[in-house]
This record gives C-alpha cells, structure tokens and sequence, in this order.
C-alpha cells in the first residue's frame, strides 16, 4: 500500500475526505445542484460508506455517498482516483445492485422505480474527448432522439476537461475543488464553493475527523493484510495436500518455515 497521506493532505477525490464533507446535506446538495444545474432539496441525510448504516443498500454494494431528494430521486455519487479501465461497467453494476433494492418483494409494477443518477467524479478523461462531462441516457440507435425514458442517467465527470465553453464556470470551480482541496490560494466565485472550502478546512483541522481517519486506515491495512493471508492458505492447503513439505512450501512461497507453520496454525 503507499504511504498514508495525512488528514490535510486528502482531496475530495480521496474517498475518506469526500464522505466526511458530503455527509453535510449542505454540502452534498451544492455539490448536485452545480451538476446538475437545478435546485436539489434533499429528503433525507446523505448516507456514505464510510458510516456502514442499516439501509438495504449496503447489504450488497458500498456506496460513497447515497442520497434521495424530495421528488424520491436517488443519488450516487461516486469519486475515483486511479483509471481501473472498468468505469463504465462499474456504472452499471452499481445501477443493478441499487435497483435491485428499491422494491418491495412481490412489487410487479415497475413504473414504481426510483429515477436514478449515477455520478462518477475522476481526476481523468475516461473516454478522450476533453470533455469536462458526459452524460449518458438510453436511446434507440435507430431513432436517435427517441429516449427509454428508464429514469437512469449516468454521468462521469473529468477535472482535466478542456471545453471551458461549455459548461457552466461553477461546474468548472467544483471540479477544481475536487481535485486542488488544498489550494488554499484559490478564492472561489461561487460563494457556496467557497463555504464548502470553509467547511473543508475546519474538518481537516478536527482532531476527532483525523482520529477517525487514522483508524480507518489502520483497519484497511488489516483487511489487505487478511486477503493476502487468505491466499498464502488457499496455496498452503492446495501444496499439503498434494504431499508437499512445509519446507518445499515455505521455499516455493520464499518465505521462512517458521512463518510458513504460523499459517498453517490458522488451518487447523
């Protein structure tokens, strides 16, 4: 794993920091209606992963903030750091897994689906064309401006857009607040962004936010750490039973016996 970045060093596009700012309705709500270019009221309390809540939701999928405004229009927003080449796929299970909960079992009416927006925020230009956002709905190739109307969009958003002319200098701001957070030269335009900023700043200076912080990285490390050593067991188990000697096994894997023996205790 690299080097844990401190508390004030994260940006929005680092999950931890974007679900302790986004978990203010505020926040959240600026952040949507900037996107989407119209008033959002929120229904209920932003809900983010890192908070693990009993929704329905997160029996199948973690989400990085999930929110439902007043109209039961569902929200997903989503930020990602590295180009895993898989985004778009990655939309539509997300799509899939949220669907799958929002009826009731026995439910055959179903017109009762939430509207839905997935939005996905990257330091990155998945699809090449300098856009600063794309935004996907259904459409029929053969009429083109004939719509499914299934009540999804997908939009994936890129803080490296070059299209300066067409989008709105808001979106532009937020973008770059998303990935420059700690530019604390930049005044923005919009005052709300600027509030934001504020808020960012003191949340990045609370002892208790970087406490929280710090243990949940500590808690990644020991999941890693259990996924790995599920493997070394999957390999142990699988040369054991194929007669191999702890040694044989503690050299194929290039570690000393002695460790090779601690694993195996976990098998018994």
């Amino acid at each position: 794993m690299s080097k844990r970045k401190t508390l004030k060093e994260l940006t929005l596009l680092d999950r931890f920091l974007f679900a302790e700012v986004m978990e203010d309705p505020e926040n959240l709500a600026i952040l949507l209606e900037i996107i989407l270019g119209k008033e959002i009221v929120l229904k209920y309390l932003p809900q983010t992963e890192k908070e693990r809540r009993n929704s329905p939701i997160y029996r199948f999928v973690k989400l990085d903030v999930w929110a439902k405004d007043e109209q039961d229009v569902i929200y997903d927003t989503e930020v990602q750091t590295s180009n895993t080449k898989n985004l778009p796929k990655r939309s539509r299970y997300y799509q899939g897994m949220i669907d799958s909960k929002l009826l009731e079992p026995g439910t055959i009416d179903f017109n009762m689906l939430n509207d839905l927006f997935i939005i996905i925020i990257a330091p990155f230009d998945i699809f090449g064309e300098g856009k600063y956002c794309y935004t996907f709905q259904m459409r029929c190739k053969e009429i083109p401006q004939l719509y499914l109307n299934d009540g999804v969009t997908r939009i994936f958003l890129n803080t490296h857009g070059t299209n300066d002319d067409e989008v709105s200098q808001d979106l532009i701001e937020l973008l770059h607040l998303m990935e420059y957070t700690n530019d604390n030269k930049q005044i923005y335009a919009n005052t709300n962004l600027q509030a934001m900023k504020n808020r960012i700043i003191d949340i990045q200076n609370n002892a208790e936010v970087s406490v929280r912080y710090m243990q949940e990285w500590e808690e990644r490390i020991l999941e890693q750490q259990k996924a790995v050593d599920k493997e070394y067991l999957l390999i142990i188990q699988r040369n054991l039973d194929s007669g191999k000697s702890i040694e044989e096994i503690a050299n194929f894997l290039g570690k000393e016996v002695q460790e090779i023996q601690t694993l195996i205790t976990k098998l018994e």
